[in-house]
């Protein structure tokens, strides 16, 4: 019961504590799950995997991170930790939103507010490069899958099953010639 309930907390700590949701957790999940419920390169292989399972990011690896400690128990208190404290400020936000939103102090704090939410998406952005072996020789790649995205109008699914296409094609031919 003991990891149930460190499972949570740890959870509940990212879901608190990170603003901008998604890639912007990734650094407080790293620090908070390698080395104590995996190893870095499961944290990498488990990210993966949760940003290309539907659904958001950080459930998934909630329920990833609960299922590898704890089974089906694990993944519940995950999920319900990571969950719990966006739905309570959220809900917070709403009661209260719709009062202040035209009030000029709290417009100006949301534009102050949207640099760093930026900041904190590029730093996993470059310690994820870093941990992937990404060097100038396969740069290519990212830069041009987001181009793709962002100019082209590509949808990120497509370009995911193509790449995990790409990558078993490769094993399969590694594999063949040894």
């Amino acid at each position: 019961m003991k990891d149930l309930i460190s499972l949570f907390f740890v959870f509940a700590k990212i879901g608190l504590f990170t603003l901008g949701g998604g890639y912007a957790m990734i650094p407080l999940m790293e620090k908070e799950l390698s080395g104590k419920y995996m190893s870095k390169k499961d944290f990498l292989d488990t990210l993966a995997l949760a940003q290309a399972a539907p659904g958001i990011m950080a459930i998934n690896m909630a329920i990833l991170t609960g299922y590898k400690v704890r089974s089906i128990r694990g993944s519940i208190f995950a999920a319900f930790g990571a969950s719990l404290p966006s739905f309570v400020i959220i809900l917070l936000l709403a009661l209260f939103f719709a009062t202040y939103q035209d009030n000029p102090i709290v417009r100006h704090i949301f534009m102050g507010v949207r640099p760093a939410v930026i900041a904190l998406i590029l730093v996993p952005v470059f310690n994820l490069a870093k941990a992937a072996d990404i060097t100038w020789k396969t740069i290519w790649i990212p830069v041009l899958v987001a181009l793709l995205v962002w100019l082209g109008g590509i949808s990120p699914v497509y370009l995911v099953i193509a790449a995990g296409l790409m990558g078993y094609l490769q094993g399969c031919l590694k594999g063949a010639q040894k």
